[in-house]
């Protein structure tokens, strides 16, 4: 056992119970305030009169679903591709910079690829289309959910191949799973055939929780169904959000209805693909059947992490090259004029990046500040009870936790604050940090505890001079994640900042309903920039310290 988590010590007991107090109260707080508004019957009732809803909700039942099973296929083949191999170590090293991209910015990007006006047109208009206006095609905000379909694939694809590599990198499953896959080829099955035969049988199970948390962002997400996402109908999750910034009462409540009918849906079909996980069938379905008859595998095993890598590097291109693009007259590829022009505007606004800047910091300071504590000092019972409420902002769609979030700090008196939203970055941030950085902290060698005690340290001096140097990598690495999570924060900045304090994100999402495509492109590059810098910083910073010869 780590010492993080030790036996019950009623004398010590003050300060987990402080701890799990700071985050129980304002979750709870938020999750019964949300729940309260699912009581209202006028609501309901308002809400099943709307003639929106049922296409709205078939409209999220589409992309939704189409959107995670696609995304669920598209990684089993590049797994099935990869691994073993060294082909699978590219794919791990390429896997980080891929999830650093915002989704908000990588929607954005896309639209500005696949648009009539887009990059992708322009490169073959002149030789193929002969267009010399842009087309009236719906590429983006398309009535069938096609882009925002896309678009979460590509996101959630890198997600799921990052979650099987925890897996599938660790030594007492990875390596047996290689050894598996040997003795099945050896035994005249193809490599995909052993793969699928073998493998994945016992990979998928252990893929449950994030191939619910895909399934349930996929069915709730708001920006980048704002950017790219279709709107006639939108989403169930963008009219409940349309409702809740309505001015009047009767309609907010109505999206609070909406949202709650989303959470609804998002469980149930949570709560079957749970159960799908060890089904009988699906294992009878995945291991029967012939053996093959070639061992050649897929003449281009690496082709689509390629098309991935390009996808993904053709967006970045295009937001860095739309920041910089002055006229720009369509079909030419190439802007007829460069400048600084949206550089300048972000520049001149240099409160919303001191306000994204000082937000980040301090929610990824406090929720770092607050696992640490939590993790060295709280009773195993108590991490194990207190983390499913810490999930909660993860589990209840985004549209319903920001409810929750916005009469939270009504009652408090946080509302269109700078405190307020720094309370719901913060409660945004800590899950992901204690994800982070549980399993170096949990699994902290406890011998070293022990050597330090033999020799009459301190508590606080082993901490400070062995335990926390030591995982200097895992903390600074948790503390980017803190700061990545608290710059994509859409929703609670516009709702619980009443539209009084900017972002780079909440200006990137408004901008890009707009036509100003250069300022939108900047910030969007800065929405990944911020992040990405911070990750080389804590990866800068958490190396292991080399020291000159003859020097301690």
């Amino acid at each position: 056992m780590a010492t993080a988590l030790r036996p019950v010590n009623l004398r010590t007991l003050w300060l987990p119970a402080l701890l799990a107090l700071a985050v129980a109260v304002p979750v709870a707080w938020a999750a019964v305030s949300a729940m309260a508004a699912a009581l209202d019957g006028a609501a309901w009732r308002g809400l099943w009169q709307q003639p929106q809803w049922p296409r709205a909700l078939a409209m999220t039942l589409w992309t939704g679903l189409a959107a995670t099973a696609l995304s669920v296929a598209l990684s089993a083949w590049v797994l099935s591709l990869s691994f073993p191999g060294a082909l699978w170590q590219r794919v791990v090293q390429a896997l980080p910079p891929m999830l650093a991209v915002p989704h908000a910015a990588f929607a954005i990007g896309l639209a500005f690829l696949i648009a009539p006006s887009g990059w992708l047109l322009r490169a073959v208009s002149p030789w193929a289309t002969g267009f010399d206006a842009p087309p009236p095609w719906p590429t983006t905000q398309d009535p069938w959910g096609l882009g925002l379909i896309a678009v979460l694939v590509a996101k959630e694809v890198p997600f799921l191949l990052w979650a099987a590599a925890t897996q599938l990198q660790r030594e007492d499953t990875g390596l047996r799973w290689a050894r598996e896959l040997d003795a099945a080829r050896s035994m005249g099955y193809t490599p995909q055939r052993a793969w699928w035969r073998v493998l994945w049988p016992q990979l998928w199970p252990r893929l449950a929780g994030p191939l619910v948390a895909v399934l349930a962002y996929s069915l709730t997400v708001v920006d980048m169904a704002l950017v790219i996402g279709p709107q006639g109908p939108p989403t169930l999750a963008v009219l409940a959000w349309q409702w809740l910034l309505d001015a009047d009462a009767a309609v907010n409540a109505q999206g609070a209805a909406a949202a709650w009918l989303l959470a609804g849906v998002v469980a149930v079909l949570a709560g079957t693909l749970w159960a799908l996980r060890h089904a009988a069938h699906w294992r009878a379905r995945w291991t029967a059947g012939s053996r093959g008859h070639s061992a050649r595998r897929h003449a281009a095993p690496g082709a689509p992490l390629i098309a991935l890598a390009a996808l993904y590097g053709g967006v970045m291109l295009a937001l860095a090259l739309g920041s910089l693009a002055g006229a720009w007259p369509f079909p030419q590829l190439w802007p007829r004029q460069w400048g600084l022009q949206a550089w300048q505007s972000v520049a001149a606004s240099a409160a919303t990046l001191w306000t994204t800047l000082a937000l980040a910091a301090l929610s990824a300071l406090t929720a770092l500040a607050w696992a640490v504590a939590w993790l060295e000092c709280a009773p195993p019972a108590w991490d194990s009870r207190l983390r499913r409420l810490v999930y909660l902002p993860l589990l209840l769609p985004s549209v319903l936790w920001v409810v929750g979030l916005h009469r939270l700090t009504l009652a408090w008196g946080l509302d269109a604050r700078f405190a307020g939203l720094w309370l719901a970055h913060s409660l945004a941030a800590a899950p992901y940090v204690l994800i982070a950085l549980s399993p170096a902290y949990l699994g902290f060698d406890p011998r070293y505890a022990q050597v330090a005690a033999s020799l009459r340290k301190s508590r606080f001096t082993f901490l400070a001079r062995v335990k926390w140097p030591l995982l200097r990598a895992s903390l600074l690495a948790a503390l980017a994640v803190g700061f990545a999570v608290s710059v994509a924060q859409y929703l609670p900045t516009l709702f619980v900042g009443a539209g009084r304090f900017n972002t780079v994100t909440t200006e990137a999402v408004t901008l890009a309903s707009g036509a100003q495509r250069p300022l939108t492109a900047a910030y969007a590059w800065l929405q990944w920039l911020l992040p990405a810098l911070v990750f080389a910083l804590a990866a800068w910073a958490g190396r292991p310290r080399r020291f000159a010869k003859g020097h301690p």
